[in-house]
């Protein structure tokens, strides 16, 4: 992947292997762009975020048998899902039944914002694949989010000690504000956040054939494959541009979550506490 990788092309299989075999990348049989949120320095010196605890992936529906048991493994015994029961019809991917994980359904977005002409809407501005369509839709998920990722806060605040999983369908744009709300609040710069967003490039690779045929299906993209592949970029910039988007709208992450989740300054301190550990530290 290069400085001018335009996001739309195929990746080199051996690349996207060697890639997805390193940290924080973690492999879950059956489910896409899966990683772990630990182990990124923070402002604190000596400090980093907590490995094996907070993961972010794509949708897990097609999870094997072996992928539930690794899960398990790594101690994810809660799942946080973002979708929305429509989408979930739409394209056949319910919530999975995995023994001893409760999975927590956690909507950014109302059935009622999947109707066609919101949906329509939302996918000619990710079609566009420009910085400012995806502040947009970025600062739609921020408006309709705060219940959804006041969920996951208070998972963190409540249960510093049980690893959870967060999803959406991709792993992209939904998955990727609440990842970057976790690390912001964490502490870590904004430029390992952006590289975290980034790695999606590489994460949905194997789901890349599955994903596109989902969207030529849809009208709009039907006959134009580059404006589907548009929709599932995922460049530094853009995650560089909205926290930009959450400083100057919102007031930054702090003044965001207390005013859209209803936080505490005391739980994000708690919060804050429970998302780092000293560099030499395990859990």
């Amino acid at each position: 992947m290069t400085a001018t990788d335009s996001g739309l092309e195929p990746l080199d299989p051996a690349y996207v292997a060697d890639v997805l075999s390193r940290p924080p990348f973690v492999q879950i049989p059956g489910v896409c762009n899966v990683r772990d949120l630990g182990s990124y320095p923070t402002a604190t010196p000596d400090v980093i975020t907590k490995p094996g605890y907070a993961y972010r992936s794509a949708e897990l529906s097609s999870i094997t048998e072996e992928g539930a048991r690794k899960m398990v493994s790594l101690g994810i015994l809660t799942v946080f899902d973002l979708r929305s029961d429509p989408e979930m019809r739409k394209y056949s991917s319910p919530i999975p039944t995995i023994e001893g994980v409760e999975v927590v359904p956690t909507p950014v977005f109302k059935s009622e914002d999947y109707s066609p002409e919101k949906l329509a809407k939302r996918f000619e501005l990710y079609a566009t694949g420009t910085t400012e369509a995806f502040m947009i839709l970025y600062s739609q998920i921020l408006e309709h989010g705060g219940p959804a990722f006041g969920t996951i806060l208070r998972h963190v605040r409540d249960k510093p000690n049980s690893p959870f999983i967060f999803h959406c369908t991709a792993g992209k744009d939904r998955t990727g504000i609440i990842a970057a709300i976790l690390l912001k609040l964490a502490g870590v710069d904004n430029h390992f956040i952006s590289q975290d967003y980034s790695l999606t490039r590489v994460g949905r690779e194997p789901d890349r054939a599955k994903v596109l045929g989902r969207l030529l299906k849809e009208p709009l993209f039907a006959a134009n494959s580059e404006a589907a592949m548009r929709m599932l970029t995922s460049r530094y910039e853009t995650m560089r541009a909205f926290f930009n988007l959450l400083e100057e709208k919102y007031g930054g992450v702090e003044t965001y979550v207390k005013t859209y989740t209803e936080l505490t300054d005391e739980d994000l301190k708690t919060i804050r506490s429970n998302l780092i550990v000293p560099t030499k530290s395990r859990m």
